[in-house]
């Protein structure tokens, strides 16, 4: 891609999703994703009705008057973005390709995350690791990770999923929030996840299309699976074929939810011809009221 080109799309994703983040999210991120604990903060004289555990009995004996610790929250954050780019990425048969919904939200997240003062890095990831970008602050790393998202070629084509949670595992030693950015198209990943979620925050947003949820009654069909270059040819005017195809997804889909379920991570699906909006808006006040 041309540098012009490039900087036109990174500008016009910033201009985007810096408004989305502004008006809608800081609010309900802030509130969603919590800081590590309670930090020291200042010492105050005691008032009738505070916490007697809250006592700073070396002040109190100093001063001869009884002192209270004055506790805030820590909110400072490491944010991660674990993102999907194996094949399946470049589909898309309506608004968008899957690729470009998932760049638009790691946008959002990233300057939702800045204005919360947290510290946002991203890890892209096919069936191996293909690219780490270490967690900082700043508008200009921003800037960067959107480049990346934008213009990045994967050097792999297939997807694992237990691969880069180990790998997220392994290389952020700190507790942290972690976006997992996919279409979950994988199998075997529970274990991984489930590891992971007793360290760190796990949160996943699978990005799907609609045909891939059902097939449209078209007639023939040539398919190639983007991961494997696999081709087959498909009669969709066959009602068994799109009634398999359905109980396939719906296989599938039960795998997903109960896995997330099951690993006590927080989740949500975002079709790409759809506002990605409510469904995060949903999320967010879901976590808020936790």
């Amino acid at each position: 891609m041309e540098t012009t080109e490039l900087l036109k799309k990174v500008r016009a994703i910033e201009i985007k999703t810096r408004g989305l983040s502004n008006q809608i999210f800081s609010g309900e991120y802030h509130s969603a994703f919590k800081g590590r604990g309670m930090a020291f903060s200042e010492v105050r004289e005691y008032i009738p009705g505070d916490d007697i555990r809250a006592i700073d009995w070396n002040v109190t004996a100093r001063f001869n008057h009884p002192y209270v610790k004055v506790f805030e929250e820590e909110r400072e954050l490491t944010v991660m973005l674990l993102v999907d780019v194996s094949g399946s990425g470049e589909f898309g048969t309506a608004k968008q390709f899957k690729k470009d919904m998932v760049t638009e939200i790691c946008a959002v997240l990233a300057f939702s995350a800045i204005q919360n003062h947290d510290k946002i890095g991203v890890i892209f990831f096919s069936d191996q690791i293909e690219k780490f970008i270490p967690p900082k602050k700043g508008k200009s790393h921003i800037l960067r990770i959107i480049r990346e998202l934008i213009e990045f070629e994967p050097k792999h084509r297939k997807t694992n999923i237990s691969e880069a949670v180990r790998y997220f595992s392994n290389v952020i030693k700190k507790r942290s929030t972690a976006f997992i950015l996919s279409d979950f198209i994988d199998e075997n990943f529970q274990d991984a996840l489930k590891v992971a979620n007793k360290k760190h925050d796990m949160v996943a947003l699978q990005i799907y299309d609609k045909r891939e949820a059902e097939l449209p009654k078209v007639g023939l069909i040539h398919f190639k699976d983007a991961e494997t270059d696999e081709t087959l040819m498909i009669d969709t005017s066959n009602r068994n074929t799109r009634e398999n195809y359905e109980k396939w997804w719906e296989s599938k889909q039960e795998y997903i939810d109960n896995t997330f379920s099951r690993c006590g991570i927080d989740s949500t699906m975002i079709r790409t011809d759809q506002d990605y909006v409510p469904p995060l808006m949903k999320l967010f006040k879901k976590r808020g009221h936790k």
